[in-house]
């Protein structure tokens, strides 16, 4: 039957089918054949009340909120304070890379609109002060990641919907792993580029303190941002939909005050969300139909039994799921196979003794290893989009060195499961 299912869905997308449309015929398929239920009947009210789900509304209200950010003169701004107070540590404008990253998430909740804006901001620095390109690239691909974790991440605002898990839970409980895993990413910077620049010195730009100190006041728009968007929830203002509302607005008077606001920049933006919403929707409405469909076949209550009939321990699970999305993750896309694939592994998480808002946080970790890990890291190509005279094996071996970071994090989770729960069980 799994075998079936899994041949049905590469073959569909093997001749283009887009993934959201290959994850609903795959359901309806699979329905249809093992079935005793008429799937395609209640395909159109699953579509219906998925799609009209509050919460998954937050999802274009976050994406408009970035793609404003991406084209205000915000992000521009932010990066150029940052390089100024930390290139002359070990790794330079690596480290602006990585922070510059970790800020844009804050506003954005995507990885690829992370790495495309800090990509098309920083790339014109490797050539002026020349960096070694691979490293420079990889920090980006790598950094660009940070957006399906720290939160507003759209990712977890979808997980959290398939898992009915809280979502202001799940974005407390990545925050800390969030800046954690950055500060990772920066000490791979550190060792990497001081094994590089022993045989490759780069330039350095000194700037002075009154440079240093007037520049902070670039880093106070997307700090507010955050401010909004998260204390609106933690303070019991807003729901996190109320809350992208806010951000949306915060993001628009910036703009204006920067002078960046047009008519072109609301459309362009506007257009951009609806197009994104649509590709994730769709995504999302394919893994109910086919989570409906595994459901009625019994497939996941079979899964399951077998698991336990198998004798193992729950941390024998944990680590058997971990390495499934390890090995997955080199050859699927991230949100299709998050999507089409929670639904299987929650029950089997929870039913080993696990939290699930904790698991939420360790799945993104996995996504964002994911995202870079080829042959098919959605990040390395973004990144080769934004730079298209580099080549890609220098983004992709550049990139590899901050899996180690990221495998790091996952071991740490496992380990100290208190670094994501800690945060939620102060606020409750």
């Amino acid at each position: 039957m799994i075998g079936v299912t899994l041949a049905v869905l590469l073959a569909i997308l093997a001749v283009g089918v887009p993934v959201g449309a290959t994850i609903i015929l795959v359901g309806l398929i699979t329905g249809h054949i093992y079935s005793f239920l008429p799937i395609h009947v209640v395909s159109a009210e699953i579509g219906w009340s998925t799609s009209t789900s509050y919460v998954l509304t937050a999802i274009p209200l976050f994406v408009l909120m970035g793609e404003l950010f991406m084209r205000s003169e915000i992000a521009n701004r932010m990066y150029s304070s940052l390089s100024m107070w930390i290139a002359w540590l070990p790794g330079g404008l690596l480290h602006a890379n990585i922070a510059a990253s970790a800020m844009f998430s804050a506003t954005s909740g995507s990885s690829v609109a992370t790495a495309a804006t800090i990509g098309t901001v920083a790339l014109p620095q490797m050539e002026r002060y020349d960096y070694n390109r691979p490293l420079f690239l990889g920090s980006i691909a790598a950094g660009g990641t940070l957006g399906i974790l720290i939160p507003p991440s759209i990712n977890l605002i979808i997980y959290g919907a398939i898992t009915q898990s809280s979502i202001p839970d799940l974005y407390m409980a990545a925050i800390i792993p969030g800046i954690c895993l950055a500060g990772l990413f920066s000490l791979i910077a550190v060792v990497a580029s001081l094994i590089v620049e022993r045989r490759h010195k780069r330039v350095i730009e000194r700037f002075s303190w009154k440079e240093k100190v007037s520049a902070l006041r670039n880093l106070v728009p997307p700090l507010v941002i955050l401010g909004i968007v998260m204390g609106s929830i933690y303070g019991g203002i807003a729901t996190p939909t109320e809350s992208a509302a806010l951000g949306v607005v915060a993001v628009a008077l910036l703009a204006l005050l920067y002078g960046t606001l047009s008519f072109d920049v609301l459309f362009v933006a506007i257009t951009n969300t609806v197009r994104i919403t649509g590709q994730l929707m769709l995504i999302v409405i394919g893994a109910y139909i086919l989570n409906f469909a595994l459901t009625s076949i019994g497939l996941i209550n079979a899964i399951t039994s077998v698991i336990h009939q198998a004798g193992l321990t729950p941390m024998e699970i944990l680590l058997l799921v971990i390495a499934i999305y390890l090995v997955a993750g080199m050859f699927l896309e991230t949100l299709s196979m998050m999507v089409a694939t929670v639904p299987i592994v929650a029950p089997i998480i929870l039913g080993a003794g696990f939290d699930l808002v904790w698991f939420g946080v360790l799945l993104m970790v996995l996504m964002e290893t994911a995202m870079i890990t080829p042959p098919v890291g959605i990040n390395l190509f973004v990144v080769k989009g934004v730079y298209p005279k580099g080549r890609m094996m220098d983004i992709i071996v550049g990139a590899q060195p901050f899996v180690i970071s990221m495998l790091m994090m996952i071991a740490i989770l496992v380990v100290w499961p208190d670094l994501a729960l800690w945060l939620p069980s102060v606020f409750k």
